[in-house]
């Protein structure tokens, strides 16, 4: 039966491609307790070779391999040439998982406290207010006076104004507010991965304002979208109807 290991740790060196997969290189130290009488491992390479395919679904790219941190799941294999691996040990990977950054975690967490915070808060003010109508019912209220009835002709009579329907609140820039639905994607923006702390940020900006702080940059004739996929994630994330935008003319 196959011997299954496990790594976490990132890339120590470029991501290298070849036909089918792509190959990294990654180390992990040896435990810091070794059993008595025997010698305490050191610093241990591998060379983790992961199909395409299953590497694309991650999300990484070559800049971001460096710092984001993994899970590998695989076996050894002692069936790569040598100039591929580097590494003193080689690993097929089943499973490539990328870790959730440390800023992210504790983002969520303070998220998670401010929230809770708001709802205690909510909940006391709930209950202020109930006391404060209950020690007003007992009071008497002054009886008003009762005003004659004036009968009005049609030409006192006042006609309702009718209300303007006001507009939600748009970024600075907008040149227009179309459908969430009608924006297309390029392939080259979903192999892609933003930055989590910098879209999470954009998520905190629409909660407080209700609106996204840049309007996305689509062409006006196909709807492709040509910057802001980062807020186009926020929109899909806050499910948005309606994004602003500005157009780039097809050339």
């Amino acid at each position: 039966m196959p011997h299954k290991m496990t790594l976490t740790g990132s890339a120590t060196g470029p991501l290298r491609e070849y036909d089918r997969y792509v190959a990294f290189d990654m180390r992990e130290k040896g435990s810091p307790s070794a059993p008595k009488g025997l010698k305490k491992s050191t610093f241990i390479s591998y060379t983790v070779f992961v199909a395409k395919k299953a590497f694309n679904k991650t999300g990484l790219t070559k800049k971001s391999i460096m710092h984001e941190k993994f899970l590998i799941q695989g076996e050894p294999t002692l069936d790569i040439p040598i100039d591929e691996c580097p590494g003193e040990i080689g690993v097929i990977c089943f499973q490539i998982t990328v870790l959730p950054n440390k800023n992210d975690k504790e983002a969520n967490d303070s998220k998670d406290k401010k929230e809770a915070k708001q709802e205690v808060s909510k909940a006391q003010q709930e209950v202020v207010a109930t006391k404060q109508e209950e020690k007003q019912e007992p009071v008497a209220k002054e009886a008003k006076p009762v005003q004659p009835e004036v009968n009005e002709t049609p030409v006192q009579e006042k006609k309702a104004a009718p209300q303007k329907k006001q507009q939600p609140i748009q970024p600075k820039g907008t040149k227009d507010v179309v459908s969430f639905d009608d924006i297309i994607v390029p392939e080259a923006f979903l192999k892609t991965r933003p930055n989590p702390v910098k879209t999470e940020e954009v998520i905190e900006f629409v909660k407080r304002t209700g609106h996204l702080d840049k309007p996305l940059t689509i062409v006006k004739e196909s709807k492709v979208l040509k910057d802001g996929y980062r807020r186009y994630i926020v929109a899909k994330t806050m499910k948005m109807d309606k994004v602003p935008v500005v157009y780039e003319h097809q050339k």
